[in-house]
C-alpha cells in the first residue's frame, strides 16, 4: 500500500525521499509528495500520478534542507488526485504529516473539528489527524501527537514533522508496518526496508501501540502512554541488487526467472533426502504440537490463499491431517470453532497482510497455535505468531506475486513431509522418493523457463481475447485460480478458474470459438477425467490450450496449443504447471502495454481493510 519515508540527517534530504519513494514505487499508489523544513519555512510539494512527476516539479523548485517526509498514496478516502495527496498540513501549516491506514471515526472528529473552526481542504480520513494535532499542541508536538491518537479509531503508521520543532520527527505506529533506520548522525523512517537500504542495514521495527522521537542522534521508544520500549536492533541482510531490474525490462520477469534459485534457496539446509524427511527449524519448539495436531486452519488472501488450498492437498494426502482453508477476510467476520489441538497457518508474502494479521490475532484469541509462512524478516506476522517458517525468495517488487507463490508451494511442501514422516503416515521409501523430487526441481523449473519463447508466441494469438477460463482438477485446481488471477491482474483481461468438472454446472454456457480456454492436464490419478473435460469443450469449439507433460501425445491430439513441462511427482506438479501461465500473463500484459509491475488500482502489500 501507501509509502512512507521519513528522514533527519547531514544529507539533502529532497534526493534521499525520492530515491526511497521510488524503492517503494511498486507497492502501488496514485499520487506522490514530500514535505520539507528549510531556513523556517516548511513547504509540501505534490502530485497527481508518477514519482517522475513529482521528482521534475521539484527539479523546478529550490528546495534544500536536511529533514522532511515524502510519501505515495493509494486512495482508500478521496479521489487519487493533488489535493488528496500528502503530505497533509493543519491549518497553520505549520504541523505536516503522512499517514498510512484508515481512520474509522474521522467524521465524527472531522465535525467536532469543524465546530471549533478549522477548516478542511481535502476529502481525505487523514486530515482529521493533521488538525487534531493542531487542537492539542502547545509547544510539544511528541504530547500533542499522544493527545490526538487517543481519540482516533483505526489503523496508522504515522509521521509528523513540526515547523516549531525542526529537529525531531515523531512516529507512531498501530496496525500499519513502520521501520526506523538507524544511521551515524542521521536517521530514517519507512514503511518498507527498501526504502532505506542505501543508508542503513540497522533497524528497528515499531510495534502496535509504540511512538518512537527521532532526531539525528538518538531514537527514543515508548508507549502511547509514554511507557519506556527497549527495542532490538536488527539488521538488513538482502542485498541492492536485490531490488534492481538488472538486465529484465520488468521486475515480474526477473522474478519468475529467478524461481530455480529461490526454491532452492526456499529448500536449502532443510532437505533430508537419507531419511525422506524435512527440517524446518522454526517449528523446531512444536515438535510436540504437531505431532497431536488435529486440524489446520491456512489462513491467507489472493496468492497466499491458492498457496494454502495446495497445501490442504499436500497435507491430507501426504500427512492424513485435516485442513480447512480459509479467505483471511472473512475469518474473524463469523465465530469460527477451533477446538483443542488446531494448529492455524497465516500465510503471507509480505508478513504485513492486514486481514491475515488480524484474522491470525482472532486465531490466537480463541486459543490456536498460530505458525507463520512469509518471507519478509521481521514482519509483523512473523514477529506475532508463535513460530513459523521463513521462505527466503528474496524480495518480491512486482505487484503480481510469482516466486513467492513457488517458495511457498515449497515451503508447504516440506511440512506436509515433516508431518507425514514424524507422524507415521509416509513411509520411508516414499519420503525418500518425495525428496529426490524435490532436489530436482529447480533444474526441472530452468527447463520450462528454456520455453519462455513458444509462450511469448501463444501470447500474440491470445493478447486480444476478451474473456479466458482456467481449469483443472486436483491440486491443480488452485493453480487454475492463479493462472486466472496472475491474467485479471496484469493484462486486465477478464478470467475464471473453476475445477473443470465444475464446468458442467455453469461455465459451459460460455464457450465458445472465441473462448479459450486453459487446462492443467499433467499426470495424475483425474488425468483420464481432465481429458473428458477437454472433449467437452473441443465438442462445443472452444480454443483449446493444454499444460502437459512431455510426450503426452494424447492430449496434443485434442488441443489448439501445448505447453510442455517435464514429469515431475505429482504432488510437486502444481510448482511446474504454474510457471508458463505466469509467462503468458506477463508476455499478454507486455503486448496489451500494461504497466506489468505497478498494475491500476492493485498494491503489493495491502495494509488496510
Amino acid at each position: 500500500m501507501c509509502g512512507i519515508i521519513g528522514y533527519i540527517g547531514p544529507r539533502e534530504v529532497v534526493p534521499v525521499l525520492l530515491n526511497g519513494l521510488k524503492r517503494m514505487e511498486y507497492r502501488g499508489y496514485d499520487s506522490a509528495g514530500v514535505a520539507v523544513l528549510h531556513d523556517g519555512e516548511l513547504s509540501v510539494t505534490k502530485v497527481s500520478g508518477k514519482i517522475a512527476n513529482l521528482r521534475d516539479l521539484l527539479d523546478s523548485l529550490d528546495k534544500p534542507g536536511n529533514i522532511g517526509l515524502g510519501h505515495t498514496r493509494w486512495a482508500t478516502h478521496g479521489e487519487p488526485n493533488h489535493t488528496n495527496a500528502h503530505p497533509l498540513i493543519d491549518g497553520t501549516g505549520k504541523i505536516a504529516i503522512i499517514h498510512n491506514g484508515i481512520i474509522e471515526n474521522h467524521l465524527l472528529l472531522k465535525t467536532q473539528l469543524i465546530s471549533k473552526g478549522h477548516e478542511f481542504k481535502t476529502e481525505t480520513d487523514s486530515e482529521v489527524i493533521a488538525h487534531l494535532i493542531e487542537e492539542f499542541y502547545d509547544g510539544d508536538i511528541e504530547q500533542a501527537v499522544r493527545l490526538a491518537l487517543s481519540q482516533v479509531k483505526g489503523t496508522y503508521g504515522l509521521v509528523v514533522l513540526c515547523h516549531d520543532e525542526p529537529d525531531k520527527l515523531i512516529a507512531a505506529r498501530l496496525g500499519s508496518p513502520l521501520i526506523i533506520g538507524l544511521g551515524e548522525g542521521e536517521n530514517l523512517i519507512a514503511s518498507d526496508l527498501a526504502a532505506m537500504i542505501e543508508y542503513t542495514r540497522n533497524v528497528i521495527f515499531l510495534d502496535d501501540g509504540e511512538l518512537a522521537v527521532v532526531t539525528r542522534e538518538k531514537v527514543v521508544n515508548t508507549k502511547l502512554n509514554r511507557q519506556t520500549v527497549n527495542k532490538k536492533v536488527e539488521q538488513i541482510f538482502f542485498n541492492i541488487e536485490e531490488i534492481e531490474k538488472d538486465k529484465y525490462p520488468h521486475f515480474m520477469l526477473k522474478e519468475i526467472f529467478e524461481q530455480p534459485n529461490s526454491i532452492r534457496d526456499a529448500m536449502r539446509g532443510r532437505l533430508l533426502e537419507d531419511e525422506g524427511t524435512a527440517r524446518l527449524g522454526g517449528l523446531h519448539n512444536f515438535e510436540g504440537t504437531l505431532q497431536e495436531v488435529k486440524r489446520f486452519i491456512i489462513l491467507g488472501c489472493g496468492t497466499s490463499w491458492h498457496a494454502g488450498m495446495i497445501g490442504e492437498y499436500l497435507i491430507e494426502e501426504l500427512a492424513g491431517i485435516p485442513v480447512e482453508v480459509e479467505y483471511a477476510s472473512e475469518f474473524r467476520y463469523r465465530n469460527p470453532v477451533v477446538e483443542p489441538g488446531t494448529v492455524v497457518l497465516a500465510i503471507s508474502q509480505s508478513g504485513e497482510t492486514i486481514d491475515t494479521l488480524a484474522a491470525m490475532r482472532e486465531a490466537k484469541k480463541k486459543g490456536a497455535t498460530v505458525l507463520g509462512i512469509c518471507n519478509v524478516v521481521g514482519s509483523t506476522i512473523a514477529r506475532e505468531s508463535d513460530g513459523g517458517v521463513y521462505i527466503h525468495a528474496g524480495p518480491e517488487i512486482g505487484v503480481a506475486s510469482t516466486k513467492a507463490f513457488t517458495s511457498q508451494l515449497t515451503v508447504l511442501t516440506l511440512l506436509a513431509l515433516k508431518l507425514g514422516r514424524q507422524r507415521g503416515f509416509l513411509d520411508k521409501a516414499t519420503g525418500q522418493m518425495l525428496t529426490q523430487a524435490l532436489s530436482e526441481l529447480p533444474d526441472k523449473v530452468s527447463e520450462v523457463l528454456a520455453r519462455s519463447n513458444e509462450i511469448e508466441e501463444l501470447a500474440e494469438q491470445l493478447k486480444s481475447k476478451p474473456n479466458f477460463l482456467y481449469l483443472s482438477r486436483g491440486a491443480n485446481f488452485p493453480v487454475a485460480l492463479e493462472g486466472a488471477l496472475k491474467l485479471k491482474e496484469i493484462s486486465y483481461i477478464h478470467a475464471e478458474g473453476y475445477p473443470a468438472a465444475e464446468m458442467k454446472h455453469g461455465p459451459i454456457a460460455l464457450i465458445d470459438e472465441n473462448m479459450p480456454v486453459l487446462f492443467i492436464a499433467v499426470n495424475g490419478h483425474t488425468y483420464e477425467k481432465v481429458i473428458s473435460n477437454i472433449e467437452e469443450v473441443k465438442a462445443r469449439k472452444g480454443y483449446i490450450i493444454a499444460v502437459i507433460n512431455e510426450g503426452d501425445e494424447v492430449i496434443r491430439q485434442f488441443a489448439h496449443h501445448v505447453i510442455e513441462i517435464p514429469r515431475t511427482n505429482s504432488h510437486l506438479s502444481p510448482i511446474l504447471a504454474v510457471i508458463p501461465l505466469q509467462l503468458l500473463a506477463y508476455y499478454i500484459a507486455v503486448l496489451r502495454r500494461c504497466d506489468v509491475d505497478q498494475p491500476r488500482n492493485l498494491a503489493k502489500s495491502v495494509t488496510v481493510e
